[in-house]
């Protein structure tokens, strides 16, 4: 199955009205970030073991670790949850800067270092969403 297939299966496997909220902000992400790789993670480690909400991923980053090793992940990631919906905009070097930047202005949303978590699409101000995203991936 490729990722695409993956990432359809997952949005339509959710409960509505999150189905229609993690599509709106799916295509969203597609505008902003126009032919990235996508990524789907099932929320499993290697070893099957479940350690996080399955997530879709967009773009591409390195992450380094502090071994030294490196690996190719995603820069900005969609997961539903039991409370909501999280976006994560990763490699920000500021931890304050989307809390600073978006938190008052987004609207019913928690917005930490890197994450954006909220219950419903309705109760956000869709552009400063957008911006917010776009914020953190032309932060490269």
């Amino acid at each position: 199955m490729t990722p695409q297939d993956q990432i359809q299966a997952y949005i339509a496997g959710q409960p509505e009205p999150k189905r229609q909220d993690l599509q709106t902000i799916h295509q969203m992400i597609l505008q902003i970030m126009p032919g990235c790789a996508l990524r789907f993670l099932d929320g499993r480690d290697t070893h099957g073991k479940v350690v996080s909400n399955p997530n879709i991923g967009y773009g591409s980053r390195e992450i380094r670790y502090a071994d030294g090793s490196s690996r190719e992940f995603y820069r900005v990631g969609l997961s539903a949850n039991t409370t909501g919906i999280s976006i994560y905009i990763l490699g920000l070097d500021d931890k304050k800067y989307l809390s600073e930047r978006f938190g008052k202005t987004i609207g019913k949303a928690s917005v930490t270092g890197y994450c954006i978590r909220f219950k419903a699409v309705k109760d956000l101000d869709l552009d400063v969403l957008e911006a917010a995203i776009r914020s953190g991936v032309e932060k490269d």
